[in-house]
């Protein structure tokens, strides 16, 4: 296994925006994801993934029943739809850069990898 895996092997995203807030929603593929999402996927490291677009703080809700995460992050669209001039000001996007963060694969990682892409027998 490569030392990094993508979240997006193990998660979809959906983004929404209310005026400069982000909204995130991380949903995982399978339900052996969770653990290995909730333990590397914090709030803090969501923060700082999106630095460069300076967002003022983030919130993590966890949502185990449905295997999936909210996260709200704040100032992070250049001052929402109507204020800003980047041709996402919605933040639709995002959802897909969230994906793009790197895991480090861990026992958790690794098993969740093998139920969504079991090896040939």
């Amino acid at each position: 296994m490569s030392a990094r895996v993508l979240l997006h092997r193990l998660a979809f995203a959906r983004a929404g925006d209310k005026g400069n807030r982000l909204n995130l929603a991380l949903v995982c593929r399978v339900p052996e994801a969770y653990a290995a999402i909730a333990a590397q996927v914090t709030a803090e490291r969501v923060l700082a993934h999106f630095a460069a677009r300076r967002p003022s703080g983030a919130v993590r809700y966890d949502l185990p029943h449905l295997g999936a995460f909210n996260f709200v992050i704040d100032d992070v669209l250049d001052g929402g739809v109507n204020a800003s001039l980047g041709l996402d000001g919605h933040g639709k996007s995002l959802s897909f850069y969230l994906l793009a963060l790197p895991l480090t694969p861990d026992e958790a990682v690794r098993h969740a990898l093998a139920v969504l892409e079991p090896k040939p027998e």
